[in-house]
């Protein structure tokens, strides 16, 4: 595929946004280009291209993500979302646009000996989506050796490529408290048990765990984000709920915060005489790189001469392809998204979008990396 063939297709995954779980379209669009270009096609959840050249058993996995996110898009661009409120605002209409380019490319021109397995994936953006083609088996019916994935960065020189060994992106937990007290009029405070005092002595005493619980620069952080009461102008809330999200660099310091958490609400209710409870869910694990699939990474990234940072600091946000790397050995990677404009807003920003220039560099560092990984038989 040319540049403006990926430019175009790139903008059609944009226009048309799909959330999680709902990606039909894009799913029948992605599947349809494979078999255009004479590669084998597996739908499930997602959709599986299989690519095999000459006789060579090894066999490496290479992951786009396809969801959308539930904003409206505010871009000033001419080809916006065409569905109001979804928009591809973390750049998953570019990351399938540089795999399929890639896909082009080495069924069309070779230049290796093995198996590549293109993973298409839904609903990363949830968490949910690389379980659900784990669960269907996806791993048993296409062994691979490893297995890589590239993510956009705006606000990182175009076509920069970072990573690391070890810890890449850090855990996802949501966590919900419950207070059950008793409501009251609000002139007389003493007749009840007021829910948000005792939510906001919460609020306040979970912040201790990452001042006061954890060692320095663990790199965990908790946020409440929402406090919902049954108050009115005159009347004490006898219920609250607050929620919010934890990030963790470890699984032993997320589990920590979970314990500290249900600890501490629960002690500040037994104070109050009310009822408090904890639930806390992980939905994104740690994402750990393998140090094998990491120095390929870097080593194709070199020999295109791109811009490599081989140690970058770990990202405080969370990636579902933590599922499969903790299956296989696995790099989870970032591509410069560029500085300027829209490429430099952050993900998830409504005025966001994916960088046109990087399709070409994505795509050609996925056929590097194949080609250097699954050497062609001299």
């Amino acid at each position: 595929m040319t540049p403006k063939d990926l430019r175009q297709l790139r903008r059609h995954f944009h226009r048309n946004p799909e959330l999680g779980f709902e990606e039909d379209q894009t799913k029948d669009k992605v599947a349809e280009i494979l078999t255009d270009l004479g590669i084998e096609v597996h739908r499930g959840a997602g959709i599986i291209g299989i690519l095999k050249r000459g006789t060579g058993n090894r066999a490496i996995a290479l992951r786009a993500d396809m969801d959308a996110l539930p904003i409206l898009e505010t871009s000033l661009h001419d080809y916006p979302s065409q569905t109001p409120g979804k928009m591809h605002a973390c750049g998953h209409d570019g990351h399938m646009s540089m795999l399929l380019g890639a896909a082009a490319d080495l069924a069309g021109n070779d230049g290796f000996d093995g198996t590549v397995v293109l993973i298409f994936q839904p609903n990363e953006e949830h968490g949910l989506g690389a379980n659900a083609m784990i669960n269907e088996g996806v791993l048993e019916r296409f062994p691979v050796q490893e297995i890589y994935a590239i993510h956009n960065l705006p606000g990182a020189p175009l076509g920069q490529l970072s990573t690391r060994p070890g810890l890449i992106c850090s855990s996802e937990s949501l966590f919900e408290v419950t207070i059950q007290g008793q409501g009251g009029h609000a002139s007389m405070p003493q007749a009840g048990r007021d829910s948000i005092t005792i939510g906001s002595e919460i609020v306040l005493a979970l912040q201790t765990i990452v001042s006061r619980k954890l060692a320095p620069g663990a790199g965990v952080v908790v946020s409440v984000t929402e406090f919902l009461t049954n108050g009115q102008r005159n009347v004490l809330p006898g219920s609250a709920v607050l929620k919010g999200d934890v990030r963790a660099r470890s699984g032993e310091d997320r589990k920590a915060v979970a314990a500290l958490m249900d600890q501490i609400a629960k002690g500040i209710g037994m104070a109050h005489g009310v009822e408090v409870t904890v639930a806390f869910n992980t939905e994104f694990i740690e994402t750990v790189n393998a140090p094998e699939p990491v120095e390929a990474a870097l080593e194709a990234g070199r020999a295109l001469g791109l811009n490599v940072i081989g140690n970058r600091e770990p990202m405080s946000f969370s990636e579902d392809f933590a599922h499969f790397s903790a299956a296989i050995p696995g790099c989870f990677l970032l591509l410069g998204n560029g500085t300027e404009g829209a490429n430099g807003r952050p993900l998830h920003a409504s005025d966001y979008d994916f960088n046109d220039d990087l399709l070409p560099i994505g795509a050609a560092f996925w056929a590097q990396l194949v080609r250097s990984r699954l050497p062609a038989q001299t």
